[in-house]
């Protein structure tokens, strides 16, 4: 009945020649299967089986059964390798190579579930089970189980290790980080002959936030491949340290394509004149074939757009004969109006892949065109998770956190998942709607850190600082402590200048992290903030002196405007551009017209002692965003909507009165949220920055 079954869903010749000639030996059969499976000829294989092996499948032998296995792995056929393991259900009980190869199958056809029934019933596991399987809840993106599962394996080898430290790499928590250090402490030094080992361990050392760990592991390392190289530099981009992804690109001999791209990525990190030379040089020196990489081109395109020279990234883009998707969003880093252009140009060969719909909502809403995102979306069907969590995300980022809520909400529940509670949380962060977020939290199962933290954000922002702090406690009763909770409850204390919780957290945070150092500075940097905009001046040069003695560099502000194709940056006090003057004056301007209409300058918001030559108004008036906004109306004197780009987190109150007064619309995207300030002189923050 079951071989009938068999005949019945696959293809195969109805007749069948009997002349012994034609009879292979099912010995023959397997050996001929596995030359055409390390062909990876596949199709052929499971067609040589379909002639000769099909009939006969109960006494093949279990070598020619894992060949057959084997092939209907590779070309995806789950549905006959469920029916063949229904006929030799015997043989998986006895033969570790057949059950090894069945788990092999389920796994790479996506069907989890089968793959770990199989696997928890059968008796005697091999090293190579543990690791499939491994393998498959990393591929899930459910690291918790494989970790659960390495801790099972009696002797772990080096596929393990490597196993085990790309799941801590997606955990990226406190406790995946103290995991990875034990037992990289463990590991025998002949594992390191497999170089992918030391690879796997710099990227969860990075992913985990610990450079100084990873450089030493690094640098100790007298055996480095060229991976490893990549995951350094990968690790420095992630970790907005670009400076030494570069400094490291100059250590590699024969850089190759990915490598190329890091380098790419760190000089748009960057956005400098130095990153900007260093692109242009590097492009000139890349061999042709690197180009059959498209990520290579998308990466070259955002460096060269976000480090300003539209007009050589464009030439690129058009001269592209093959492009991708990413490349069209690459071009979208600009202006609105280019935005626009660039995304009409999208032929339609390429919107019919799944993914494109949710690609081009989140294009939309991050240049700030939140009703393009939407006429995307309600033409949609039935819309994914992705694609109903990119357009609450579009919401939030431009201050629409009622629209975002109430799209939540008609979110059918199995398609709720983690990154979707997170966005309709930062929503409501970024809107005010401390209510709607307590109301979302509660009904949350699965609580993971990034909805902790994101829920801690939203009450830190609303100076519910108790509640903030109670999550944390709640958090810490199973877990290990996350300088990501900290540090939004102090930027909320930093916004309330409530000078005595900010020192208390930050006394806090030195000892629940002594060895990291980047929150540590980022705090640091937020307690001086506090200590000035309090009036003491003194207090908050004491830490700068202290970050400064201890090397790191802090973040300067920079703003990016596009005009007329161009992209132009600012710092504050910037008198680099060749209409310096032109700016300067147009900045004068501004500020006798926003005083004329009421505007007092806060001096709180000015962080060090002011020079002899120096006002409130002076330091204020030149800032990044304010040379950016007078650098527009300079260029453009009856522009009607500006847009910019900052690298930090604010929302300049004064920039609402300009609009008004101006009657033009600014938007302008900050390290965080999208501020669209309107001629009616609100911004979409609410002042929830």
């Amino acid at each position: 009945m079951a071989t009938r079954l068999l005949s019945h869903c696959l293809p195969f010749p109805k007749v069948f020649l009997k002349r012994f000639s034609n009879i292979k030996s099912y010995i023959n059969l397997g050996t001929e299967m596995k030359l055409l499976n390390d062909k990876k000829q596949f199709k052929k294989a499971l067609a040589l089986f379909d002639q000769h092996g099909i009939n006969n499948i109960l006494t093949l032998s279990n070598f020619t059964i894992t060949q057959v296995l084997k092939a209907c792995a590779h070309k995806g056929d789950l549905q006959r390798g469920k029916i063949i393991h229904n006929l030799i259900a015997s043989k998986t009980k006895n033969d570790i190579y057949v059950s090894s190869t069945l788990i092999h199958l389920y796994v790479l056809c996506d069907d989890i579930a089968s793959a770990q029934s199989l696997f928890d019933s059968t008796k005697n596991k091999t090293p190579a089970m543990y690791g499939i399987m491994m393998k498959a809840f990393i591929k899930n993106k459910q690291a918790n189980k494989a970790i659960a599962l390495f801790n099972e394996i009696q002797n772990p080898n080096d596929v393990h290790m490597i196993l085990l430290f790309n799941s801590c790499a997606q955990l990226k928590t406190k406790e995946a980080l103290d995991l990875v250090k034990k037992i990289s402490n463990q590991i025998p030094k002949s594992f390191y002959s497999n170089p992918h080992l030391l690879t796997s361990l710099l990227d969860a050392l990075m992913k985990c936030g610990d450079v100084a760990h990873a450089e030493s592991s690094f640098y100790s390392s007298k055996q480095k491949v060229i991976s490893s190289y990549g995951a350094m530099m990968k690790g420095y981009v992630d970790n907005n340290l670009p400076e030494k992804a570069i400094d490291l690109f100059n250590k590699i001999q024969n850089p190759n394509d990915v490598h190329m791209i890091l380098l790419f990525n760190s000089c748009a990190q960057l956005k400098t004149k130095e990153a900007l030379d260093l692109v242009k040089r590097i492009s000139k020196q890349i061999p042709k074939s690197f180009y059959s990489n498209p990520r290579l081109l998308t990466s070259l395109l955002d460096s060269l757009m976000k480090c300003g020279d539209v007009a050589h990234a464009e030439s690129l883009f058009y001269g592209s004969k093959e492009k991708v998707l990413p490349m069209y969003g690459a071009m979208m880093k600009g202006d609105y109006s280019k935005a626009q252009s660039i995304v009409k140009q999208v032929p339609d060969c390429l919107l019919v892949e799944n993914q494109i719909p949710s690609a081009l909502i989140d294009l939309w809403g991050k240049v700030g065109s939140i009703d393009e995102a939407k006429l995307i979306f309600d033409k949609i069907r039935q819309p994914n998770t992705i694609e109903y969590t990119t357009m609450v995300n579009s919401y939030g980022l431009n201050g629409m956190g009622m629209q975002a809520i109430a799209l939540f909400h008609q979110i059918p529940r199995e398609l709720l998942g983690e990154a979707t509670y997170v966005c309709a949380l930062n929503a409501c962060s970024h809107s005010g709607l401390v209510g709607e977020a307590r109301l979302i939290f509660k009904n949350i199962e699965m609580k993971t850190m990034r909805i902790y933290s994101t829920m801690i954000d939203c009450l830190s922002r609303a100076s519910a600082f108790d509640q903030a702090q109670e999550l944390i406690d709640e958090y810490e009763r199973n877990h290990s402590p996350e300088s990501t909770m900290y540090m939004a409850l102090l930027s909320g204390a930093r916004n309330a200048k409530n000078v005595h919780l900010s020192q208390n957290i930050y006394d806090r945070m030195k000892k629940l992290f002594p060895e990291r150092k980047d929150p540590l500075v980022s705090a640091a940097v937020l307690l001086a903030n506090v200590y000035a905009s309090s009036g003491e001046i003194d207090k908050a040069s004491d830490i700068r002196s202290e970050i400064y003695k201890s090397g790191t560099k802090k973040k300067v502000g920079l703003t990016w405007i596009t005009v007329d194709g161009q992209v132009y940056t600012f710092r504050a006090h910037d008198r680099s551009h060749p209409r310096s003057n032109e700016i300067y004056a147009e900045g004068e301007k501004i500020s006798n017209e926003i005083i004329k209409y009421g505007h007092q300058y806060d001096s709180s918001w000015i962080t060090r002692v002011l020079d002899e030559d120096e006002t409130v108004e002076s330091v204020l008036c030149g800032h990044s965003e304010r040379l950016a906004i007078a650098w527009g109306f300079v260029a453009n004197p009856n522009a009607s909507k500006l847009q910019m780009v900052k690298n930090l987190r604010i929302c300049d109150r004064s920039t609402k009165l300009i609009a008004a007064i101006r009657q033009c619309e600014m938007i302008v995207r900050d390290a965080n949220r999208i501020h669209h300030f309107y001629k009616n002189g609100q911004c979409s923050c609410n002042d929830y920055f």
